[in-house]
């Protein structure tokens, strides 16, 4: 009986173990299943094992591993059970796919079951396998960042460099393009030690104050050089141990860019000479540091310079310029200055001389190293200077005041013939006053359109009709009144103010004749007048079209006057301009005819339609037979290239018949009609006097 109770109870603490295990086994998130061999069939499996394979507990038991989970996954997995059936532990991982598409990613582990009595004898294989999908989703996205992280730092030209207390631990291939050390050389050394030692402190206390924003130091490259860099530091926390992420950019190239922009901001960019703002900040200096001795000042302006642009263009001019400024610095010694102004205007500064002399002596050597020929585009070219000069302290106690002495020397020396010496005395001042306040007034005038318009008709000599009116600027000055253009044009021309007063010429011309015209009066051109300096300096055919298109005046009522400074350079540029001209359909004469010294083969080059007669030839006929025979020439030439003649300043009748007898096209002058405003021209038109167009 009692062994009947014993018997009984062994068995019942058996079925409670199987059932503790069972229960154990389903609640543990593995999947877990034991087959035996040689069959490879399976004894036990729990419920997550059973399930994801498609069975229940009690179906799998019996089942062989290939019908347990499928043909296709049994292939996947057949080397790795073989290894388990001989005796090794085996782990893998590998996707599966659920039904739904998701993709996970199980671990398995194969571990092998051996007989307790008989060690090598194996009774079977455990299967444990893991859903690791999170953990190797978040590991796959490590390796994606260090990767990305990896790519980013080998394509950057930035070094990066990581650092704890100092000590460099990492960094990337751009470290040692930057500095020319390979990282296994910099690894474990202090991130000062690279720093040159002016900067050593501040970086230091940069990093000790954990700072994050840019600042810049200087590093040393492996052969010693030195190189400017940006540095950005950021601390980054890691377990309690804080370290640096450094980020460092090489700014040579833009501290080059600063220093060429700090040179240029004081420096002639023809000459490389110091330019206005340099010089005065020397010249400061200089009375500073020589209180007590004498300085000079020498004011310098070639004579004649606008020549060379005019006939040979600013390319020449420029190079002559800079010819200039190389023969000026072998003129003064080291310690002396060279500048620059504008244009053709130089200032020496000599610091120090002992007496006036010495500066008489370097304006000596100026003039004579001026006189040897310059070779300009294989040209030989001559020039002289104009020179003014004022001391320290005779003549000024400031920059300002010694520039103005020097600057009225020089006009002294340009109105005592050129090409000599002037020293500063009282009184030339006021001729640079008169000039300083001409320009102001000028400017004024320009910002205010203190302008007028008069009017010269021109008449056919066959029919006495009216042929045209050339529009001629006035100035309204506020003191002298009517100021007429030979008083302030070429001074305009000098101080880089005759562009805005041409512009205002060519559109006020345009505006006026279109208005007569609208009154159904004035159905003839109007000719304006064109710089060979405005040629040069503007979009010349740009811009009469659109005047034109503004004004709402026909193209043939148009004529640009040009002198012939303008053709004589023979360049694509001239003939180009001149011939968008005359697509326009604007007409081209040919100012002051004969008194320039050009080729006359630039009569067949260029599109021309008139030729204007200067003055100079009409005035003193028919008395001079040598005037006579030139408008008759002139006149001989144009009819045979087909081109119309014009005479200016006919004053008498004589001239008029004498111009008629040669057949010479138009005339204009004062026995035709002195110039008037445009009122006036109005009642010309509707008087008595008035003249119809052919």
């Amino acid at each position: 009986m009692p062994e009947t109770i014993n018997a009984a109870s062994t068995a019942g603490q058996g079925r409670s173990s199987d059932l503790l295990l069972r229960l154990i086994a389903d609640s543990v998130p593995a999947l877990m299943a034991y087959f035996d061999l040689p069959g490879l069939r399976c004894l036990f499996a729990n419920q997550g094992y059973a399930a994801y394979n498609g069975h229940s507990t009690e179906s799998i038991l019996g089942l062989t591993v290939q019908e347990a989970i499928g043909d296709k996954a049994w292939q996947a997995i057949q080397p790795h059970v073989e290894r388990s059936s001989r005796g090794e532990h085996v782990k893998y991982a590998r996707e599966q796919t659920l039904p739904n598409g998701e993709l996970r990613m199980i671990e398995v582990n194969l571990i092998p079951h051996f007989d307790a009595a008989q060690k090598d004898r194996q009774l079977g294989s455990f299967v444990l396998i893991t859903d690791i999908t999170e953990r190797w989703r978040a590991e796959r996205s490590v390796r994606e960042s260090e990767e990305r992280m990896r790519k980013f730092t080998e394509a950057t030209d930035e070094a990066i460099v990581f650092h704890r207390d100092g000590l460099i631990s990492d960094g990337n291939e751009a470290l040692y393009r930057l500095t020319g050390y390979a990282l296994h050389e910099v690894v474990g050394l202090s991130i000062f030690n690279f720093i040159s030692p002016e900067w050593r402190a501040v970086a230091l206390d940069y990093t000790r104050s954990g700072r994050e924003d840019p600042y810049e130091v200087t590093i040393r490259h492996k052969d010693g050089h030195a190189i400017p860099v940006e540095v950005v530091g950021k601390t980054m926390p890691f377990h309690h141990a804080d370290y640096r992420i450094v980020v460092v950019r090489d700014i040579t190239a833009r501290k080059q860019a600063q220093e060429r922009e700090a040179f240029n901001a004081l420096h002639d960019s023809l000459t490389q000479l110091p330019n206005r703002r340099h010089l005065m900040e020397q010249l400061a200096k200089a009375l500073v540091r020589h209180r007590q001795d004498r300085v000079a000042v020498l004011f310098v302006n070639l004579d004649h310079f606008k020549t060379v642009n005019d006939s040979l263009g600013h390319h020449a001019g420029d190079q002559l310029l800079r010819e200039v400024a190389d023969r000026l610095r072998h003129c003064v010694g080291e310690a002396d200055v060279v500048a620059r102004l504008g244009s053709d205007e130089f200032v020496l500064v000599l610091t120090p001389i002992q007496a006036p002399e010495d500066a008489a002596r370097v304006a000596d050597a100026v003039l004579q190293a001026m006189r040897t020929v310059f070779t300009v585009g294989h040209l030989p070219l001559t020039m002289s200077p104009s020179i003014g000069i004022s001391l320290f302290p005779d003549d000024g106690a400031t920059g300002d005041a010694l520039l103005r002495c020097a600057d009225a020397a020089m006009q002294q020396a340009k109105d005592s013939g050129r090409g000599n010496r002037q020293f500063y005395q009282p009184g030339m001042d006021v001729r640079a006053m008169e000039v300083l306040q001409q320009e102001r007034l000028l400017r004024e005038a320009i910002a205010d359109n203190a302008f007028v318009l008069h009017y010269q008709p021109q008449i056919c000599l066959k029919d006495g009709t009216l042929r045209g009116f050339e529009a001629l600027v006035r100035w309204r000055h506020p003191v002298r009144g009517l100021v007429g253009p030979i008083e302030f044009i070429a001074f305009a021309e000098s101080r880089g103010l005759i562009t805005p007063i041409g512009r205002w010429v060519l559109h006020e011309a345009c505006r006026q004749l279109k208005a007569w015209q609208d009154e159904g009066l004035a159905l003839v051109p109007v000719a304006v007048n064109l710089s060979a300096l405005e040629f040069r300096q503007r979009d010349v055919a740009g811009e009469i079209a659109a005047a034109l298109q503004a004004t709402g005046l026909a193209p043939q009522y148009l004529e640009i006057e040009l002198t012939e400074s303008v053709l004589m350079h023979q360049t694509g540029q001239v003939l180009d301009t001149l011939q968008a001209l005359k697509d326009l359909g604007v007409g081209i004469s040919i100012d002051d005819f004969g008194t320039g010294y050009s080729s006359l083969a630039y009569l067949k080059r260029y599109p021309i339609d008139k030729l204007k007669i200067d003055r100079s030839f009409v005035m003193d006929t028919p008395g001079s037979a040598d005037d006579v025979a030139i408008v008759t020439a002139i006149v001989q030439m144009g009819r045979s290239l087909q081109l119309k003649t014009v005479a200016e300043g006919v004053e008498t009748a004589e001239q008029m018949a004498l111009l008629r007898r040669l057949d010479c096209d138009l005339v204009q002058g004062h026995l035709v009609s002195e110039p008037m405003d445009a009122p006036a021209i109005r009642q010309w038109l509707l008087g008595p006097s008035a003249r119809t167009a052919a």
